[in-house]
């Protein structure tokens, strides 16, 4: 989409999206230079957005608590089968496939987090710790996967580099 596409659509909409902010930045990072249309496209963004014509869409503002608790458990549970010499378990994998048998637990503010997790270790414990149990269980018995492109390319790194990516993914700050 070029720059004044998406100042159309945003005026048609009422809103920018994040991803269409991140596409105007993107095409202005990467032009040498841009056009008098696009000068005046951003210039009318502005004003939209200045005016309350279009109204920027936050970025992402909630959070999944039922993530952090599962790649908590999932690090635990590796961590010992590491120390008995198992073969080397995608932390990725595991987490996701317990994450799509468990309930999400979604939170917007810090309070409603807490909530969660406290919830959470008193309802759902033993339920994240057998999902993860079979999780491992199921990667442990699939065969490789010929030509599979994981979503990080992750699968030569070990553990403690896939535990910290997947720490900076939950806990950017």
């Amino acid at each position: 989409m070029s720059i004044q596409d998406i100042v159309q659509q945003a005026l048609s909409d009422g809103f920018l999206t994040p991803s269409m902010e991140s596409e105007v930045g993107r095409i202005c990072e990467s032009a040498s230079e841009l056009s008098l249309e696009e000068y005046m496209a951003l210039d009318q963004l502005m004003g939209s957005l200045l005016s309350g014509e279009v109204l920027a869409i936050p970025h992402k503002q909630f959070i999944n608590v039922m993530e952090e608790l599962v790649v908590t458990e999932v690090i635990t549970q590796v961590a010992d089968l590491q120390m008995t010499k198992q073969p080397d378990l995608d932390i990725s994998d595991i987490a996701a496939y317990a994450l799509n048998r468990l309930p999400p637990l979604y939170a917007t503010s810090e309070e409603g987090a807490t909530y969660q997790r406290d919830r959470a270790q008193k309802e759902l414990l033993s339920l994240i710790s057998n999902q993860v149990k079979e999780g491992i269980n199921r990667f442990m018995d699939r065969p490789s996967i010929p030509g599979r492109n994981p979503l990080d390319n992750t699968t030569n790194k070990d553990v403690l580099e896939q535990i910290s990516g997947l720490l900076k993914a939950f806990a950017p700050d």
